[in-house]
């Protein structure tokens, strides 16, 4: 029997997308399949993840584990979507998505959806899933996943137009989402790198497990042909909380998200992460044991930048710690932080995968944010193929069941930070044993060489030596004075010291630089682990 209630909301529904340049016989053309229409609206999505939100969290066990777990890495590598499927392969707008298949690793299916009308008569339809979306041996284990199994993720392709084309769209994409709430964009150096989530649940807490909470649906615009914007809405699923999304998406000579969050607090929550980013820091210049890689460094991040809501700038490198470590930075109304790659020398990496050319990743606040606290948390590796260090924002006061928050912020994924400071910038921090060329070495003393370069650094008159302004929460301090980098770079200074710890906790150093009551470099923040 044919519901008549479906069908007219089906008719009204191909009308929007004809009225939208995006009828059906478009999507037939690239073979999707879409499911019944839906009113939808973002603050629809919201109040269902306020009412999923009072009720007990369910976990999708619809899929056979069985054959989930046979799409291994091998076979998950020759499972590969067919562009010709693509949405929006011929519009509307230049960027066609393409879609990721479950398997092993991906095994929460996740529902996209394309959306039609406009206001108060928007309407969105599911793109069911179908094998043949997908070119795969006839073999594959994912020929035995039902039907409408669901997706694992989407990305958006490069510009299909050739006003805009730089890439072939077919081959390369500049943003991806892809497993939990996890996603990434490419920056100006078209390269991928770190991550963000939507949100970081009890990270590296000692007596309870980290949480993923997942996107578990999508809803696509249909943007504008030319626009370098796309919106795409989520909802946000764990057994923690739950919450709404909106991403406007921006392609440009970099990657710009303006992302509405609404969330709701499911059960308490210890830690709760805004604005999470998520990064590899396994080695650099600062501290390399000896023969560990052939490579002088590895990381898609060297340090942790932020913009205090008092207009500090401060750069605090990454480390590598034996134990994980916690470091909380409090503030009120946060001007911005990012995991940044400032380390942009080919030479220093030697490597093919391009770690000079990841993205630099910032958040910006959209509204006042009020008080809370960065927080880095870094995690020991032992390789490159672990995501170990994690920066997000966590809200002032308990994160208890029933609590409610609102956030709007900007990420910025680009080459450097989107608002420079005008003082020196940090660019390396090396380690090396205390003391004097020739003299005995004296056990438990470290030397430091902190190099800052530009800014009012390369105006000094000539004589003029920085002086340093140098703290520690203990330990003490020796050979310390300011030197110009012997390389005929203007404004490149280094600032050189030893430091004799007391004991093996953790010190926590502070460094900036100056003349009289001039402030000439950002501050640099450093957490030192005596050996």
């Amino acid at each position: 029997m044919i519901d008549r209630r479906s069908f007219v909301s089906a008719a009204g529904f191909s009308a929007a997308l004809a009225a939208l340049g995006l009828p059906d016989r478009a999507l037939a053309a690239t073979g999707l399949r879409l499911g019944i229409p839906r009113p939808f609206s973002f603050d629809r999505l919201v109040d269902e993840a306020r009412t999923l939100a009072a009720a007990p969290f369910r976990a999708d066990a619809t899929l056979p584990a069985d054959v989930l777990e046979r799409i291994d890495y091998e076979a998950h590598g020759k499972i590969r979507f067919d562009t010709a499927s693509a949405l929006f392969a011929d519009g509307p707008g230049p960027f066609p998505v393409t879609f990721f298949h479950l398997g092993r690793f991906f095994r929460t299916p996740v529902r996209m959806h394309v959306i039609a009308g406009a206001d108060a008569d928007r309407f969105a339809r599911e793109i069911v899933y179908d094998p043949a979306y997908f070119g795969m041996p006839d073999d594959s284990p994912a020929k035995a996943l039902p039907a409408g199994a669901g997706f694992a993720g989407f990305r958006f392709q490069e510009s299909r137009l050739g006003d805009q084309k730089k890439l072939d769209w077919k081959s390369n994409d500049w943003v991806a989402f892809l497993g939990a709430s996890y996603f990434r964009a490419i920056g100006e150096l078209y390269q991928y790198g770190l991550s963000a989530r939507g949100i970081a649940i009890d990270v590296a807490m000692p007596d309870r497990p980290e949480e993923f909470p997942s996107f578990t649906r999508f809803y696509f615009e249909p943007p504008a042909d030319g626009s370098d914007t796309v919106v795409v809405h989520a909802l946000l699923e764990g057994p923690s909380i739950t919450g709404a999304y909106r991403f406007a998406m921006q392609r440009g000579q970099s990657v710009l998200m303006d992302i509405d969050a609404r969330l709701f607090v499911r059960r308490d929550i210890a830690r709760l992460g805004l604005a999470p980013l998520t990064s590899m820091y396994w080695y650099s210049e600062t501290a390399k044991p000896t023969a560990i890689d052939w490579r002088p460094e590895v990381h898609d991040s060297d340090g942790l930048a932020l913009w205090t809501g008092g207009g500090e700038r401060v750069w605090r490198p990454l480390n590598n710690p034996a134990g994980t470590t916690a470091s909380a930075f409090a503030d009120r109304a946060p001007r911005g932080f990012g995991l940044l790659q400032r380390d942009r020398n080919f030479d220093h990496y030697q490597d093919g995968v391009f770690y000079e050319k990841r993205p630099s990743l910032w958040v910006e606040p959209l509204g006042d944010w009020g008080e809370g606290e960065v927080q880095l948390v870094e995690i020991p590796t032992d390789d490159e193929i672990h995501d170990n260090t994690v920066a997000f924002w966590v809200p002032k006061g308990p994160a208890n069941a029933g609590a409610s928050y609102a956030l709007r912020y900007r990420l910025h994924w680009t080459d450097r930070e989107p608002f420079p400071s005008p003082l020196a910038r940090c660019v390396a921090t090396r380690l090396g044993r205390g003391g004097q060329p020739g003299q005995p070495r004296p056990q438990g003393v470290r030397k430091f060489m902190v190099e800052f370069l530009g800014g009012p650094l390369a105006g000094l008159p000539f004589g003029t030596k920085p002086e340093l302004v140098l703290t520690a929460a203990s330990g003490r301090f020796s050979y310390v004075f300011a030197e110009a980098v012997p390389d005929g770079v203007p404004g490149h200074w280094r600032a050189q010291f030893d430091f004799t710890a007391e004991g093996t906790a953790p010190v926590d150093m502070r460094l900036y630089l100056k003349t009289g009551d001039q402030t000439l470099s950002e501050t640099w923040l450093f957490q030192y682990h005596p050996f």
